[in-house]
């Protein structure tokens, strides 16, 4: 089966794989006026792909009024200085990743543990730096369709979130979960904090939504709080 350019999860709300068909993800909000607010901006060779969903749904680089970043690792992030450039948008992240985001360097992995340690004597993931117009915080309701809450999720990094779309009732997990051979961790070696990502994640089974959506991996519609609620329920 061919590999779609984009995805549509609910009205004027589109997954658009950057890698496979949902091996990364970003995604498009589309408003009432036609302008797009494009949600991580995946790889550095992603924003081909990018463009290529936007086209798919009747939109070009010129539609999209504002980017946004789960967090600033370099597969949400490499692409994200270029697609700036093609759109001419304003880039926003939490405040807890802006620095990250403007000097194109990941935050250090996880030093309790021993991999963490290990990993962090190698090179961090670096990406193009892009400026941030300004920062997010933690209950943000941006004026995206309708109505995109930002839920603060830290541990990946320290400043990452996840994102609900209170109108289509779609969450976005960013990487505070994965759904690849089904719902389970980010690899815990590229978090900040493992430990404060698993306990932060468990907001995401509190709030309410009827399609989970992951930049790594496909959505879930099936009854999808249960289903992360149940995958939670394991750490306790």
């Amino acid at each position: 089966m061919a590999r779609s350019p984009a995805v549509q999860l609910a009205p004027n709300v589109w997954r658009i794989p950057t890698v496979g068909r949902a091996a990364v993800n970003s995604y498009a909000f589309v408003d009432d006026d036609g302008s797009v607010t494009l949600v991580d901006c995946g790889l550095k060779k992603a924003p081909a792909r990018i463009v290529a969903g936007l086209a798919a749904i009747g939109k070009t680089p010129a539609d999209v009024t504002r980017i946004l970043l789960t967090h600033a690792h370099p597969d949400h992030a490499g692409g994200a200085a270029e697609m700036v450039r093609r759109t001419g948008a304003p880039l926003v992240v939490h405040g807890a990743d802006m620095s990250y985001a403007e000097t194109g360097q990941a935050p250090e992995p996880d030093q309790s543990l021993f991999a963490g340690r290990l990993f962090s004597r190698l090179p961090r993931g670096k990406f193009p730096a892009v400026q941030v117009a300004e920062p997010l915080a933690d209950g943000d309701l941006l004026d995206v369709g309708g109505g995109l809450r930002v839920v603060h999720t830290p541990g990946h990094s320290p400043g990452h979130v996840s994102l609900l779309h209170e109108p289509t009732r779609v969450l976005i997990t960013g990487d505070a979960l994965f759904n690849v051979a089904g719902i389970r961790w980010p690899v815990w070696f590229f978090c900040s904090d493992f430990r404060m990502t698993q306990e932060t994640a468990h907001v995401l089974g509190e709030l309410e939504y009827d399609v989970a959506a992951f930049t790594h991996g496909p959505q879930i519609s099936d009854r999808p709080r249960e289903q992360v609620r149940r995958f939670l329920s394991r750490l306790r």
